[in-house]
C-alpha cells in the first residue's frame, strides 16, 4: 500500500489523484488527513482515508498499518515541523514502512531560505530513523505568483528584491508526478533529488512575460531590502510578513531557487510546465 500525508492539502490530493491515475488500485491507496470529511470525494473513489494528525503519534501508527510505502508531505505549521515529522516516522518505523518519500526544500543543506532549517533537520531524522528514503527538495511552486501575476496584468508593475537571482519554480501538478513516479517505480533509488522547472527565470522575466500575455506594458521595478520591506508595509502587510517576504527575495538573489537541475522533467518523462504556459493559463481563468 502507498499512504500519503497531508492528503487532503493542494499537493497531497494531486498525488492521490496521479496514483489513481497511473493505475494503482484505489484499495492500495491510503489518505492520511485530519479532517475525514474533506476527503469524501477520494472515499468515494476507493481511496482508504483514515484519520491522523501529524502531533498525534498512537493515530499516525494506526494510520500506517500495512503501508509499504509513505509520502511525507511536509507540515504547514512552521516552528512544529519538526516533532510533528518526527511523530510520522516514528509511526514509519515502527510499522515497517520500506520507503519514506518526503517534500523538502531546494538545496536544504546549503540555503539561506528563511525554511529550510526545519527541512535539513528533517532529512537528519529520516537518515536517523534508518528507512530507506527519497528526498523531493520541490522548488518554490509557479502557485505563489499568481497574485503577483494578476497584479502586474492589472496594474503594469511589478516589485522585488530579488535582483537577477533565477528562480526554478514548477506546478504543483508537475511537483505531485513526479512524487507519482518515485512512489510507484519498481526500485525507488533513495537519495536526495532536487527538483524544479526546466527554465529557471528572473522576476523581471516574469514581468516580461505578463507584459507579452497581456499586449501591454509590465514595469519590473528592482528594489533594495529596505525599499521593498517599506513598500510592502505601506501596501498593508504585517511585519512579519514583509520580513518573510524581503528575506525570501534576498535568497533568490543569493540563488537559493536555482538549482540547475531537469530532474522533475526525467522523472515525469515530459517538459515541465513553461513559464509562459502557466501566466496564460493565471489570466485566462
Amino acid at each position: 500500500m502507498i499512504a500519503v500525508t497531508g492528503a487532503t492539502g493542494h499537493l497531497g490530493r494531486l498525488v492521490v489523484t496521479g496514483l489513481l491515475d497511473a493505475g494503482v488500485p484505489a484499495t492500495d491507496v491510503v489518505a492520511v488527513v485530519r479532517t475525514p470529511d474533506k476527503a469524501a470525494d477520494l472515499a468515494g473513489r476507493g481511496v482508504q482515508v483514515r484519520p491522523a494528525d501529524y502531533a498525534d503519534a498512537a493515530a499516525l501508527e494506526a494510520a500506517l498499518t500495512g503501508v509499504d510505502r509513505l509520502l511525507l508531505v511536509s507540515g504547514s505549521e512552521v516552528g512544529q515541523r519538526v516533532p510533528q515529522h518526527a511523530n510520522v516516522l516514528q509511526a514509519a518505523k515502527a510499522d515497517g514502512v520500506s520507503l519514506v518519500v518526503y517534500t523538502s526544500a531546494p538545496k536544504a543543506d546549503d540555503t539561506p531560505l528563511p525554511l529550510a532549517p526545519e527541512h535539513i533537520a528533517t532529512e537528519r531524522l529520516i537518515a536517523d530513523f534508518g528507512i530507506p528514503a527519497v528526498v523531493l527538495r520541490n522548488n518554490w511552486y509557479l502557485e505563489n505568483y499568481d497574485t503577483q501575476i494578476e497584479q502586474a496584468a492589472r496594474t503594469g508593475e511589478l516589485s522585488s528584491s530579488s535582483g537577477g537571482g533565477r528562480i526554478a519554480a514548477a506546478t504543483r501538478a508537475d511537483l505531485a508526478a513526479a512524487a507519482v513516479a518515485v512512489l510507484t517505480a519498481e526500485q525507488p533509488t533513495p537519495g536526495v533529488v532536487e527538483l524544479g522547472g526546466d527554465q529557471a527565470f528572473t522576476i523581471a522575466e516574469l514581468a516580461e512575460t505578463v507584459a507579452a500575455e497581456t499586449g501591454r506594458p509590465v514595469t519590473h521595478r528592482d528594489l533594495t531590502a529596505a525599499e521593498h520591506r517599506q513598500a510592502l508595509l505601506g501596501a498593508g502587510l504585517p511585519e512579519g510578513t514583509a520580513e518573510f517576504v524581503v528575506g525570501l527575495d534576498q535568497a533568490i538573489a543569493q540563488g537559493a531557487l536555482d538549482t540547475g537541475s531537469r530532474a522533475l522533467s526525467e522523472l515525469t518523462g515530459r517538459p515541465t510546465t513553461t513559464l509562459a504556459e502557466y501566466v496564460h493559463t493565471v489570466l485566462g481563468r
